[in-house]
C-alpha cells in the first residue's frame, strides 16, 4: 500500500511530551498503513528522545520512521522529514502538539479519496486550535467566509481573510511534489521559519480544498517556547532573518497574477513586518531600532509598491508610530489585540 499522508515531526529534546504528539497520529488514524510517520532527531543531547523515536519505530516499523541528524534546528528538520517522505500529502506536527483523533479521520478520509480518483489539490487547509496552558482555554482558527468549505478551489475563489486568519503551518497539508519542487528552503538554526513554510509554496499550489475540522492543537504554554513573548524580544533578530527571506521570495505585484492570492501574501508579509516593528519596540538592544530602520529600507528599496502597501496601510501604521509616545501606543495596541484575540 502507498502512503497517503506522511506527518514529520522535529524533535529536540523532546523526551517529556512527544508521546502524546505521535500517538495522537498513530492511534488517532487507527493504526493506518497508509499514514507514514517520520521523526525527526535534531540532534537531541538533553534527553532519551532518539531512543523514544527508536521504540515507535520498533512498535510499528511499517508507519513509523526515525531520521537522527546533528542539530540543524526547526527548519532543517523539517526539510528532512520532507526528503523521507513517501507519502502523497506532507503535515508538520511539532512535538509538543497533537491532532484530534476525529478530524483525523476526516482528514484521512478526504486525502483517500483524492489520491483513488487521481483528483489533483494541492493545498489542504483544516482549522487549528490554540491549547492556552495557563488559563485551560482553547481558541480556535478557522477559515469560515474566506475559504469556501468543502470544493476545490483556485486562489481566485478565496474571499478575504481578517488578521487573525493567515494559514499558518498548523492549518497546512501540502502535496509532498509541491513541497519538493517550489524551492522551499528553511535555514539552519533559526526560529519561525514555519511563515516561510506558509508563505513560499503558496503560488505553487495551483488547486486547494478547505476541510472544517478542529485537526491541529497548537500547546501554548512552555517558557521556553519560541512564541513565549519574551522568547519572540530575545530572538528578534531571528524574526527579521525568516522576514527577510518572505520578502525576498517573490516581487508579488509582477510573480503573482492571481490578484486575490496577491492581496492575501501582501497581508501575511505586512503582518510579519508589523511584528517585526512591535517586537523591535519591546527590545532594550541597543541596535534594535537599527535593524528595525534597516530592513524596512531593504523592503523599500527591494519593491516600492510592496513597501508601500505593507508600511502605509493600516496595520503598518498602527505598528509603528514614531517616538517614546507613540512607541507605547504601538506596544499597548498589541497587548490590548494579544489580549482580546489571543494569538501567537
Amino acid at each position: 500500500m502507498g502512503k497517503t499522508i506522511t506527518f514529520g515531526i522535529p524533535c529536540y529534546n523532546s523526551a517529556e511530551y512527544m508521546d502524546h504528539c505521535i500517538s495522537s497520529i498513530v492511534e488517532g488514524s487507527g493504526y493506518a498503513e497508509d499514514v507514514q510517520v517520520v521523526i525527526v532527531d535534531d540532534g537531541s543531547t538533553k534527553d532519551n528522545t532518539l531512543e523514544k523515536a527508536n521504540e515507535w519505530h520498533r512498535l510499528y516499523p511499517s508507519i513509523v520512521d526515525v531520521v537522527h541528524q546533528e542539530n540543524g534546528g526547526h527548519g532543517r528538520a523539517v526539510m528532512c522529514a520532507i526528503e523521507h517522505a513517501e507519502g502523497e500529502y506532507f503535515k508538520v506536527v511539532d512535538s509538543d502538539d497533537w491532532v484530534d483523533a476525529e478530524a483525523l479521520q476526516d482528514l484521512l478520509e478526504k486525502l483517500r479519496s483524492f489520491v483513488s480518483f487521481q483528483t489533483r489539490v494541492d493545498l489542504v487547509v483544516t482549522n487549528y486550535v490554540y491549547e492556552h496552558m495557563e488559563d485551560g482555554k482553547q481558541h480556535t482558527v478557522d477559515y469560515g467566509f474566506a475559504l469556501p468549505k468543502g470544493k476545490i478551489l483556485g486562489w481566485s475563489q478565496i474571499g478575504h481573510f481578517n488578521m487573525t486568519q493567515y494559514m499558518l503551518m498548523h492549518a497546512l497539508c501540502y502535496r509532498t511534489d509541491v513541497l519538493r519542487s517550489c524551492g522551499l528552503d528553511l535555514p539552519a538554526h533559526t526560529f519561525y521559519v514555519d511563515n516561510i513554510y506558509a508563505y513560499v509554496p503558496l503560488p505553487h499550489c495551483k488547486t486547494l480544498f478547505y476541510l472544517d475540522v478542529d485537526l491541529y492543537r497548537y500547546f501554548i504554554g512552555r517558557e521556553d517556547q519560541s512564541v513565549n513573548l519574551d522568547m519572540q524580544i530575545a530572538r528578534i533578530n531571528q524574526q527579521l532573518t525568516v522576514t527577510r527571506i518572505m520578502i525576498r521570495a517573490y516581487h508579488l505585484y509582477d510573480d503573482i497574477p492571481e490578484k486575490r492570492l496577491r492581496s492575501y501574501m501582501i497581508g501575511h508579509l505586512t503582518l510579519m513586518m508589523s511584528v517585526c516593528s512591535v517586537i523591535s519596540k519591546m527590545s532594550d538592544a541597543p541596535d534594535a531600532r537599527k535593524n528595525l530602520d534597516d530592513i524596512w529600507h531593504e523592503f523599500k528599496r527591494y519593491d516600492i509598491r510592496m513597501y508601500n502597501r505593507a508600511r502605509h496601510g493600516l496595520v503598518g501604521t498602527f505598528t509603528n508610530f514614531r517616538g517614546p509616545v507613540g512607541e507605547r501606543v504601538t506596544i499597548g495596541i498589541y497587548h490590548a489585540a494579544q489580549k482580546l484575540i489571543k494569538f501567537n
